[in-house]
């Protein structure tokens, strides 16, 4: 049973974070404006479910005390155990639905996201693979009225990505697209083949939240260096007879980022200077959760590229999410950007797991 204590102290904070927003002097503060927002949203999240809770609890214990009372009517006790029934029957969904809604949320959750999807093994196949995955990305996030933008590509010589780099803008981003991160393979008789033998090939995939203010990201000017150069498409064919195109290295981590979309220098530049920050707030994440090995056992996969999370097999129209194992004969729907079934079914487990992980830790919920 979840602590009416516990809820009623959220409560009481949610009132006054309220009081602290209508405070001129914090509105002033941008970055704590912000977080109170954030943290307000996820207590009127809780609100609900934990409203539906306490009441069918004490609906409970009135109906079970009105059909414990040997001076209770027949009739009465009767509608009474029938109220029991009902309400005992609700509980267990509402109690978990409270539990979910108490899950502490990511930040990054609602931000936008910078992908990146460069071919493996496999050769020009594993190149037409990255551009099959940035298809299939790109109409998934139409059908969920994002935004694409492109920021670099590097295009093989048969029309397929040696690399693609874009961001992606709308509601939830990241919260959706969180547990693409990874090694995808797909095992199909590549149009380079003859013979008609069905070939393995790789792609990996990575996915950041873009940096924010509220992140403190900050990049002296002393530790990177900035190329220009100019565009190339397919084959090295120039498409932009200026050096537009931006290079930036981090010197101190080593990152290397770059941006030739936009015929814009400067806008070249801050495309590379949002992957860049997006870049150095994942190593940050990850080297936070290297420290919290509870929390890594409670996730999704690891997010590391070298890690074979799906596999797509088109002859048996198949794809298969190893992470879940779960196997789904709908991949010429997926590969339309139809990954709802995935991506839900990633989030439910995602959740059950943290669920189960609050669990075990004493005291439980």
């Amino acid at each position: 049973m979840i602590p009416k204590a516990r809820i009623d102290a959220l409560m009481a904070r949610m009132q006054e974070i309220e009081t602290q927003l209508s405070d001129p002097a914090t509105s002033a503060n941008q970055k704590k404006f912000r977080a109170l927002l954030e943290e307000h949203a996820h207590l009127k999240d809780v609100k609900v479910p934990a409203d539906l809770y306490f009441q069918l609890l004490r609906e409970r214990d009135e109906s079970r005390a009105l059909f414990d009372d040997s001076s209770t009517d027949p009739e009465l006790k009767e509608m009474a155990r029938a109220e029991l029934s009902r309400v005992e029957g609700l509980l267990p969904q509402a109690e978990k639905d409270l539990m979910v809604a108490l899950l502490p949320p990511d930040p990054a959750d609602s931000r936008n996201t910078i992908m990146e999807i460069r071919a493996g093994t496999g050769g020009e196949e594993a190149a037409l693979f990255a551009a099959d995955l940035f298809r299939m990305y790109s109409r998934f996030a139409e059908s969920k009225g994002w935004k694409i933008g492109m920021i670099d590509a590097s295009a093989s010589d048969i029309g397929g990505y040696k690399e693609v780099v874009f961001s992606v803008e709308g509601k939830d981003v990241y919260r959706t697209l969180r547990y693409e991160s990874g090694g995808h393979r797909v095992q199909r008789i590549p149009v380079t083949e003859a013979s008609g033998r069905i070939h393995t090939s790789a792609a990996t995939v990575a996915v950041l939240p873009e940096a924010e203010e509220i992140d403190d990201i900050e990049i002296s000017p002393e530790d990177i260096r900035i190329d220009l150069y100019r565009a190339s498409g397919p084959g090295g064919q120039k498409v932009n007879k200026t050096e537009s195109a931006v290079r930036i290295t981090h010197m101190s981590s080593g990152i290397v980022v770059q941006s030739q979309d936009e015929r814009s220098q400067q806008r070249n530049r801050e495309r590379a200077m949002t992957v860049l920050k997006a870049r150095l707030l994942d190593k940050m994440r990850r080297d936070e959760q290297e420290k919290m090995a509870d929390e890594r056992r409670t996730q999704i996969g690891s997010g590391d590229r070298s890690e074979r999370i799906r596999t797509y097999n088109f002859p048996q129209n198949r794809v298969t999410d190893h992470r879940i194992n779960l196997t789904l004969y709908s991949l010429d729907r997926v590969m339309e950007g139809a990954m709802d079934p995935l991506v839900d079914a990633l989030r439910d487990r995602d959740t059950e797991m943290r669920l189960q992980g609050i669990m075990e830790q004493p005291g439980g919920a």
